[in-house]
């Protein structure tokens, strides 16, 4: 079993930043991947970004450039640091990972959400 807990979250006009955390407890040798999505009213979840076990990153084409991912294997924490941003980046963040279990078998376990929201 592994536990994400999120913070960062918070109000902030266009243009501004915000930095995310993410922390992982429990089983969390076995990580494979871990990142963020996040999911506004009415619309479908979608990754924002997202290390795999190669260390390889990907972005939504909507947040390259603006966004980082960056990660601590040592303290298993991931973090998003989010500048120039837009009202259309108004959502609740997930962090999310993908842990191996026995043999090819895998498990996804999600935080509880972060809200960001972005006034004109």
């Amino acid at each position: 079993q592994v536990q994400l807990v999120e913070s960062g979250g918070g109000l902030v006009q266009a243009g501004g930043s915000l930095t995310l955390s993410c922390a992982a407890s429990g089983s969390t040798f076995s990580i494979n991947a871990m990142g963020w999505y996040r999911q506004a009213p009415g619309k479908r979840r979608e990754l924002v970004a997202q290390f795999n076990s190669r260390g390889t990153i990907k972005y939504a084409d909507s947040v390259k450039g603006r966004f980082t991912i960056s990660r601590d294997n040592a303290k298993n924490t991931v973090d998003l640091q989010m500048n120039n941003l837009k009202p259309e980046d108004t959502a609740v963040y997930y962090c999310n990972t993908i842990t191996a279990g026995l043999g090819p078998v895998q498990y996804e376990y999600w935080g509880q959400g972060t809200q960001v929201t972005v006034s004109y």
